[in-house]
């Protein structure tokens, strides 16, 4: 098949979705499909890579967001879809490219929607009221569900407000993390950031509101506020870095702004070294960058409000609110070797060849009974 997948919001360099992207994209071309990938960029190109094809189309940034831009254009983006004529698309937005189930159904292309975020939740970080949230994001999933052939969630919690509704063609396929990149073997750089006898956290993630990447400096601040030698690297960029970076140096709080990190090497380095990872967005959906700290030994604290309780499970902790200090006192109770066990054990139940399958069968390019007979 050739499978036409769209996304928006995709982070220039890195980020959780371009991962998924990538991940399976890789999948489909090895499983013998043709993966043509459609994304917004600086200019135009079209190439052949490790993924199958690559089309960026130039488009606007969107403001306040750090670089994040939109395939706006409509009458391009069909003109496109009509050429490349898809056997099957997958959109990976479900706001501004959601026009695209209609499309599909004008011209008779199985269409799925991968539901990368929580519409409730997002709603309920620009504080609407609870009953508001649940309306509007009851009435934008009934019509995605509308549009689309199917529906996918990685997580039951992302899948909930879609099953609140009564969505019956809901698929939920759990995401994957490379288990040999991201390991504990992965080689150690403590030394630049921790010296002997402290506390070394993490913080992984794009520094954007949505995020909530200040309670990780709240939980610092609690944590040496009760004489805990804790410092914290956070790695990542975004509209939010200057501020919490001025937080920070009026706080006197120990705390390295990596930045960026591009190669992924030196991130599976980083993650390794640490003592705790710390993921405090509380409208993650399935949490990428805490699955890969998992499956380099390091246990992660998550806000109990997101879906990464489910994806942590016994091998972290989660906590309630803005901070998160309980949750790396009781991670750090645990005897070290069992705790990074743990935590490796739990990334392995997560792989790309299994998720690519169940995308797969989810376009009806796998049939889900063997799939189960050949798992």
């Amino acid at each position: 098949m050739r499978i036409v997948r769209l996304a928006n919001f995709v982070a220039p360099h890195s980020g959780g979705l371009r991962t998924s992207l990538t991940e399976l994209g890789t999948g489909y071309l090895t499983a013998g499909h043709e993966p043509v990938l459609v994304i917004p960029g600086e200019r135009d190109g079209d190439e052949l890579t490790g993924q199958g094809r690559v089309i960026t189309l130039r488009a606007p940034r969107v403001p306040f967001t750090g670089g994040y831009r939109v395939l706006w254009r409509r009458r391009r983006l069909a003109r496109l879809l009509d050429e490349l004529q898809p056997d099957a698309l997958e959109v990976s937005d479900r706001t501004t490219l959601r026009w695209t189930g209609v499309w599909a159904h004008e011209h008779g292309v199985p269409a799925v929607m991968v539901s990368h975020e929580s519409a409730t939740a997002l709603l309920k970080l620009i504080r609407v009221s609870p009953a508001l949230s649940r309306a509007v994001a009851d009435w934008l999933n009934r019509r995605t569900a509308r549009d689309y052939q199917r529906v996918i969630c990685t997580t039951g919690w992302a899948a909930a407000e879609f099953r609140r509704i009564g969505v019956t063609n809901l698929v939920q396929v759990p995401l994957g993390v490379d288990l040999a990149t991201f390991s504990p073997r992965a080689g150690r750089v403590r030394t630049r950031y921790a010296g002997e006898g402290q506390i070394l956290l993490v913080h992984c993630g794009r520094l954007s509101a949505e995020k909530k990447p200040q309670r990780s400096l709240a939980t610092l601040a609690t944590l040496r506020a009760a004489g805990m030698p804790a410092r914290l690297v956070v790695a990542g960029e975004g509209p939010l870095r200057r501020r919490l970076a001025r937080r920070a140096a009026r706080a006197g709080l120990p705390v390295t702004f990596a930045g960026f990190m591009p190669g992924r090497a030196d991130l599976a380095a980083l993650l390794a070294s640490a003592d705790v990872a710390i993921a405090p967005g509380p409208a993650e959906t399935f949490g990428l960058a805490a699955l890969e700290a998992l499956a380099c030994g390091t246990p992660v604290v998550v806000s109990a409000e997101s879906a990464l309780p489910e994806v942590v499970g016994e091998a972290g902790a989660s906590v309630r609110g803005e901070d998160l200090a309980a949750g790396v006192r009781a991670v750090l109770a645990r005897p070290e070797p069992a705790r990074r066990a743990a935590a490796r054990a739990r990334a392995e139940q997560y792989d790309w060849d299994t998720a690519t399958r169940g995308f797969l069968a989810a376009h009806g390019a796998l049939d889900p009974a063997a799939w189960r007979r050949s798992a």
